[in-house]
């Protein structure tokens, strides 16, 4: 398994419960392909430097993680299917 990181930004008019709720879809997501999600970090709302769908701001979250790679194709495809999720970027860590 290779360690990863993924930054969300996500709809910013989805409440703390909203984003908890989509937040552990995604980890389970993760864990029901036999991946270990190592970490999860809340950065809150911050201005974006362009509009995304019209949103002049996102709430960005870190999550870290281990994954096969090739279940990390199916893990893009989940993030880009989710309506709130406005961007998302997957980055490997280390080797």
């Amino acid at each position: 398994m290779r360690s990863y990181e993924l930054v969300t930004i996500v709809n910013p008019e989805a409440d703390d419960e909203g984003m908890h709720s989509l937040m552990d879809r995604v980890n389970r997501f993760i864990t029901e392909k036999d991946g270990i999600v190592e970490g999860t970090e809340q950065w809150g709302k911050k201005k974006l430097a362009y509009p995304i769908r019209r949103f002049l701001e996102g709430s960005y979250s870190l999550t870290r993680f281990k994954l096969e790679p090739r279940k990390v194709k199916e893990l893009k495809i989940n993030l880009g299917a989710e309506g709130d999720i406005l961007r998302h970027l997957v980055v490997k860590v280390g080797d």
